[in-house]
This record gives structure tokens, sequence and C-alpha cells, in this order.
């Protein structure tokens, strides 16, 4: 749609529009005062002949219309048009369409546009809410939409032929209104005259079907017509009485004042009336009745007639006297019993119906019991919120299902234990469940103690059994431990017998022969180093059985290790990592350093060698508590404080079998030739013979510690003798006299033949009554030398006897297994000195001389 192209001069020859003047403006007042070249129409004068002949149109017609032309529909409308405009005119004019009826736009956008598409519309009657004058109204209007055409048929714009018919349609719904409001009077009327009729029926229907005495008195002549309950209830067998009859049945202390009441509604201008009475059967007697009557009246008021009637409430009443003494009774019990007692009823809340329930009654018991007082109108989840839910859910199942419920629970925010039984109130519309309970939180925890008691008891048997069992195989394993100890001791004691005179053998040939015969020097050392080794292997068989004489000293087990730290790392190898973890403060501990450094030594290999591809070994210290729980566990294990020593490896571990078998002597998982499986063996028995405690733990892949526990020294110790430096072979002469006593011929050869090539003067015996007898003598005797394991007599009781004849004399005594004569709990007796066999020349040598140059 647009406007180019047709604002043409229609020419000089075509006759003159009377709506146009000369110079083409418009001649209608109401538009020619308009600016219409401000418009999107332009000047009237350019126009082109379709606008201008519509808008002639427009003007000629007779009844409001308008016109909206071009791309903005600009609109054009007649004087006819102007008062359904209102406040809208004269602004309206050259304005668009859809700025001018904004507010009815969304009703009539559509019709315009299907105008424009070329097709005409009608409407009639079309609601429309305008705004004419500052103001909404609703308002209806009838119209009609003709597309505008130029000469070759293009819509340009639409007409619009348009009646207001609001006062039509309001005139119509009034008119419509007032047809309904007289159907309904009508229906009104109708109905009430219906119900009339409806209720004359039910009335007389009522009257044969009801219980009551119904009666009809009529107010003029007193007649009172009865309805057949009257027999029924009372017995009499009269239809029809008069008011008098009636009056002369009622209780003689009732009579006057029903007669006064009744009077008094019908005489004051009343309508309704009820009592009650005592009204005479026909057996004499009286039943106490309630009655009721209506008076009807005419349009003046008058009294007409008063239809009511009598209802017999004898045995209502005596069914509500019982009750009433059922309720004293319920209410004293309720009062007196020592159960609590409450009824709840059950309300819907935020969490559902049925979420929550109020306490309706609660006895006094209620409080003694439950320990919560004023409950009547507290609501369970107000009382105890974090339990509600329990509480709820059991007593919403009893009001559901109509099943009584026993139950026992804790209230926990009184903390008593409530023994519970709940019901149901009929009926069920009530919503409510009557609760009796009982306080039994002694009897709960009287319960619960005994509970516990026999829990108690039954763990202590078991316990009991299997620490039984436990001690069981301790012991086994313990007596295992100390036969195979006696077993070793005595082989050992034995071997050691034979090695001395083996080693002092070898010692005598080198002094005597390897000088002058290297090849006899190398044999001779060859047979030694097999000898010592040997040896080693009865020691450690000694340490295992718990018989090696121990030197305890005061020892820093913190001091020892780090001095170990060389011998460790280059015992280690350069594919094991050491780390030492020292505890502060470490107490020290009683033992005898020299063997501890061999436990830490062979603990320490024997984690290397479980370490074949390296890893990291770990000695920590620490102070530490056995307590008696643990020594319990533990055969011969006192409570009390220890110093730890803890080996640990990264290792392949042990599995529980080889773990469970760890201690006992000749036990290895190594390769032939590798070990001898008496290192840990040593370390049991060093550390048993020292009072201590020895544990493994251990898993398979996953390493092992062995900790070592040494009792605290509590007491002052002696410091450790300093060590003297070793020099040349000491000698002794011919004025000091050795006396050797040896039950082996061996070793008793030996030592005399070593004593006189180091320049002693020795005499020799082979047990006790000789040696004795060569004491008494040779007073030039300056040292006994007696191997302490003799048959009889042993060594140390023949010292004693000597010492006792000779008190002056000095000994040195030598074993391979003491058997606790001079070592008692794994220590030398005070005063004793021993060299142990097998010994060497030089080691006699020297131990010899240290005891005849001694003081003691």
């Amino acid at each position: 749609m647009k406007d180019s192209g047709m604002h043409k001069n229609v020419g000089a020859t075509a006759p003159r529009d009377p709506h146009f003047l000369p110079d083409g403006t418009l001649a209608a007042t109401h538009l020619a005062a308009h600016d219409w070249a401000a418009s999107a129409l332009g000047a009237p004068a350019t126009w082109p002949a379709p606008l201008r002949s519509a808008v002639s149109m427009v003007l000629d017609a007779p009844v409001p219309t308008w016109l909206a032309w071009g791309e903005a529909l600009t609109l054009v409308y007649n004087e006819a048009y102007v008062p359904l405009l209102g406040g809208k005119h004269p602004h309206a004019l050259g304005a668009p369409l859809q700025q001018v009826w904004g507010e009815v736009w969304p009703d009539v956008g559509d019709l315009v546009a299907q105008a424009l598409s070329g097709r005409s519309v009608y409407r009639e009657d079309l609601p429309l809410r305008v705004n004419r004058n500052g103001a909404d109204e609703q308002t209806w209007f009838t119209f009609s939409y003709v597309p505008l055409r130029d000469g070759v048929g293009a819509v340009h714009g639409l007409m619009c032929t348009v009646w207001e018919t609001t006062a039509k349609v309001r005139a119509q719904q009034a008119l419509e209104e007032a047809n309904r409001a007289l159907e309904r009077r009508v229906a009104e009327v109708e109905l009430r005259e219906a119900q009339k009729r409806e209720s004359e029926e039910r009335y007389r229907l009522a009257v044969l079907a009801t219980n009551d005495a119904v009666w009809d008195w009529q107010l003029a002549d007193g007649h009172v017509v009865w309805n057949r309950a009257l027999g029924a209830l009372f017995g009499h067998a009269e239809a029809e009485t008069d008011a008098g009859w009636w009056l002369d049945h009622i209780h003689p202390e009732d009579r006057g004042r029903i007669e006064r009441g009744i009077h008094a509604v019908i005489d004051g201008g009343g309508t309704g009336w009820s009592d009650g009475y005592r009204f005479r059967r026909a057996d004499g007697s009286y039943a106490d009745v309630f009655d009721r009557g209506t008076v009807l009246r005419d349009e003046a008021g008058e009294p007409l007639r008063m239809i009511g009637a009598m209802l017999d409430l004898t045995e209502r009443n005596r069914a509500e006297a019982a009750l009433r003494e059922s309720e004293r009774q319920f209410r004293t019990l309720f009062e007196i019993i020592d159960e609590g007692f409450c009824v709840i009823e059950f309300l819907d809340g935020p969490h559902g119906p049925l979420s929550d329930y109020v306490h309706v009654a609660a006895n006094p018991a209620y409080t003694a019991n439950a320990g919560i007082p004023d409950v009547v109108g507290q609501r369970v989840r107000d009382m105890v919120p974090q339990e509600a839910d329990g509480w709820v859910e059991t007593y919403r199942r009893v009001l559901l299902t109509g099943e009584p419920v026993r139950f026992e629970r804790e209230l926990v925010r009184t903390g008593r234990y409530l023994e519970l039984a709940a019901f149901r109130v009929e009926p069920p519309e009530r919503r409510q469940v009557a609760v009796l309970f009982l306080d039994v939180t002694k009897r709960h925890r009287a319960e619960q103690a005994l509970r516990e008691l026999n829990e108690t008891l039954e763990r202590r048997v078991a316990d009991e059994v299997a620490e039984r069992s436990r001690t069981e195989d301790a012991l086994r394993q313990a007596q295992k431990m100390e036969a195979v100890g006696q077993l070793t001791g005595g082989i050992a004691h034995d071997f050691n017998n034979m090695l001395a005179v083996v080693i002092g053998s070898l010692d005598l040939l080198a002094r005597r022969f390897a000088d002058s015969e290297p090849r006899a020097a190398r044999y001779i050392e060859s047979a030694r180093d097999g000898a010592r080794r040997a040896a080693q292997l009865t020691q450690r068989l000694l340490a295992f059985s718990r018989q090696q004489p121990l030197k305890p000293e005061a020892v820093d087990a913190n001091r020892l290790v780090a001095g170990m730290s060389d011998l460790l790392r280059h015992s280690l190898g350069a594919s094991v990592r050491l780390e030492t973890v020292q505890a502060g403060g470490l107490w020290r501990s009683h033992a005898d350093p020299n063997q501890l450094e061999n436990v830490i030594l062979n603990l320490a290999v024997n984690a290397r060698d479980a370490m074949p591809d390296g890893g990291r070994l770990t000695i920590e210290t620490a102070n530490c508590h056995l307590d008696e729980n643990y020594a319990a566990a533990h055969i011969g294990l006192a409570p009390g404080q220890y110093v730890m020593i803890a080996v640990t490896d990264t290792g392949a571990g042990m599995t529980p079998e080889v773990l469970a078998k760890a201690f006992d002597p000749f036990f290895t998982t190594k390769d032939v030739g590798r070990g001898t499986g008496l290192g840990l063996s040593q370390v049991y028995g060093f550390v048993k013979q020292s009072g201590g405690h020895v544990k493994i733990y251990s898993e398979h892949g996953q390493g092992t510690t062995v900790k070592v526990y040494l009792p605290r020294l509590t007491g002052h110790a002696e410091a450790p003798a300093p060590a003297k430096s070793a020099g040349s072979l000491p000698l002794g002469d011919a004025h000091e006299v050795v006396l050797v006593v040896e039950d082996e011929p061996g070793v008793r050869q030996f030592s005399v033949e070593a004593l006189a090539e180091l320049g002693y003067r020795v005499l020799e015996a082979d047990g006790a009554a000789a040696a004795l007898e060569l004491i008494d003598a040779h007073p030039e005797i300056a040292l006994l030398f007696t191997d302490v394991v003799m048959p009889e007599v042993n060594g140390r009781k023949l010292a004693d006897e000597a010492r006792r004849r000779r008190p002056g004399l000095k000994v040195l005594f030598t074993t391979g297994y003491t058997r606790n004569a001079v070592v008692h709990n794994g220590v030398l007796d005070p005063g004793v000195q021993l060299i142990g066999k097998p010994f060497t020349v030089e080691a006699l040598a020297a131990r010899v001389r240290e005891v005849l140059d001694s003081d003691g």
C-alpha cells in the first residue's frame, strides 16, 4: 500500500466535488481547519482520485463513518463520527488508526488486517473497552469494514461504517435480567408450594413413624389429638383427649410450672416452648419426659394450634446416670492409679496427614512416670522434637489398624524407660489413641546390668579359657625351650672341654714350631680358625640355654648403638641403608654390653639377609612400660619399665609358620651353609637371661620388626673398668705356684703345660679331694685354677673349702657350662673370677696374671 504514483490532478473537465474547494482544500468545517500537509496524506489538493472519492463517500454518509488510507492508515471521518470519539477529536484527524484506537487494537487489529487483504468484515454488538474521555468504559459497537481500492483494484485502505450499540445492548441485558428474575420468582413460589405439600406429608409420616408422643392441640376448643406412641410409651389407649386430661397426668409438683410456661408462650406471642416434667403412665408410675411444642398463629397473630412431641427420657436418664457413675469411677481411677495415662488426638501437620498429635487428657501419674509436666494441649513435635517421628509412627499404626500394641521404649528427653500399652478410641473418626504406661527405668537398668554382668562373665570365662590356652601353649613352649636349653648346655659343656684341648694344643704347637715351620704355621692357623668357629657355636648354644656368664653394666643403649654404626654399615653393605631413631631422655638398662652388641649385630645381619635386593634397616630406641595385662600374656615377664631396642627391616617378612619357630635352635630358612639357626636363639637366651623380653612382629612381604625389652636400671651401677691395653704376653716365675684342678685329663694336661710354658710352677689334681690334700701340703700355692663342673664336689665348693683353710688364696674358675655354681640369674657372683672354655694360651696368661695381681 503506497501513496506514490497516485497524487495526480483529476483534470479540468471533471465535475467539481462539493466537498473540495477550488483550491483543493476540504470544505467540511471539522476537516478544513486541520493541517493535512503535516499528515502522512499530505495536502488535500495532492490526494489521488480514489482517496478523494472515498473521502466524499465518508462525508456523504448519514451515519458515523471513517476511512483509513495509506501505509500509516491515516484517519479521516465525518461529523457523525465525532461523538463516538469523545475526547479523541480533533487529534484523531490525520492520525494513524492504531494510535487513535490503541486500547482496542488487540480486539480489532486482525479484523483490520482482514479488510486490507481485500475481504469485507461485519461485526454486530462487538464488546470493546475504550478510552474516550480520559476513563475506560465498556461499550458495544456494530460496524463493517470495506477495502478501498484504486483504479486497478489494489487495496490502499479501508472504510468503516459504525453504530454504537451500547445503550441497546444494556437495555437488552436489563430485559434479560428482569425476565430471569421473574422466572426465579415463579420458581420460588412453585418450590414453596411443593415444599409445603412435602412438609405436610413428612409431618403425617413422621407422626405415624416417630417414637415420640406427638400431640396436636386445638387452642379454640382444647381438643388434643395424639399419635399411637402415647399408648406405646405410656400405656394410654386414648387417641384424643382434652387439654385438661393432659394437665391432670402431669405430676402435681410440675403441673403449675408447665401450665404457666405454656400459657406464657401462647399469650405472650411466642412460637416455641419446651420443658421437662414427670408424666403419669397408665399403671400410675411416672415417666421422665421432655416436651416441646410450636404455636401456629393466623395472619393477625392469634394462636390457632399448638403442635408438639413428648419424648420419654426415663431410659436415657437411667443411662446417663449410669454413665455419670461410670465416669465418676473412671475419673477416680484416672486420678489414683500409679500408671501414667493419656489420650492423644492426631492432627495433620507440615509433615503430612496424621503427622502430629496433641495430648487432650492426662492423669496426675503422667508426670510421675514420664517426667514431663503439664502435657495437656502440648504437641509431641514440640515436646520431644528429636524423637517425635518414632512415637507418631507407633501410635499412627494403632489408629489406622485398630490393633492394640504393647512395647517398651526410652523417652530420650527424660532418660526414662517406659512400658506402654496403646489402643484406639472408638469411633476411629475421633482420631484418638489412649496410652497407659509405667516407668520401668529401675527394672530396665537392673536387667541391663544383669545382661552386662552375664556378658562380662561370659567374656571373662572366654578370656580365662583363652588365657589358659595361651598359658598352656606358652608353658609348653617354655618347657620345650628349657629342655632344649639343658640339652644344648650339656652338649656345649662337653664340646667346650674337647675344644679346650684342641685350641690349647694348637696354641702350644704354634708357640714351639710355627716360627720355624711356615707350612706348619698355616696348618695350625687353619685348625685354630675352625676351632674358634666351633667355640662360637658353643657360645651361641650357651647363650640360648641362658648359661653363659654375663657381666652386666649400666648401659646407655643410644651410645652403644651409635658406637656400632661403622661396624653395622660395614656388615650391612652398600645396598642396605641404615637409619637410627634414638629416643630423648632414654633410661639406662642393666645388661652385658658385649652380649648386647652381639644381639644387635645378629639382628642386623638377619635383616640384611632378608633384603637381598637392598632396603632400609632402622634401629630405634624408646622408653616403654609393659603393663600387667601384657605381662600376664607372656609367662615369666614382670610388668614395669623397660628400655626398648627395635630392629626393623623392609625385607620379605615371615609367614605365621616361620614366625612360630623363629626362636627354635637350629631352625633356619637360609640355604645350607649360610646359617646355623642359632642367631635368634642366642638373642632369645640373652634377653631372657637378662630379665627382659623379646617380641617379633612380621608379615609376609611386609618386613619384620624385632623388639628387645631390657629392664630399666633404677639404682646405681658401678662404672665398667677401663680396658687394659694389649701388650706382650704376661709371664710368671717359678716362685708363683698354681694348682690346676680338672677332672678332664686332656684339658688338665693342656692347662698344666700352658702354665708351665708361661713360667709358673704347676701342681695338678683330678678332683676336690686330691686338691685339698695338695693345698694342705703346699702353703706356697698362690692360685687355685679349678674347673667348675666336676663330679662329687664342684669347683665352687672346692674354692669355698680351700679359702676356709687358706683365707688369702686366690681363685680362678674355668668352665664351659656353669650350672649356677658361680653364676646366678645369668650374672657372675660378686668376687668371682672366671675364664670360659675353650681358651687360648694368651687369654689364660692374661687372666692368670690379672687375678694374681689383683687385691682381692
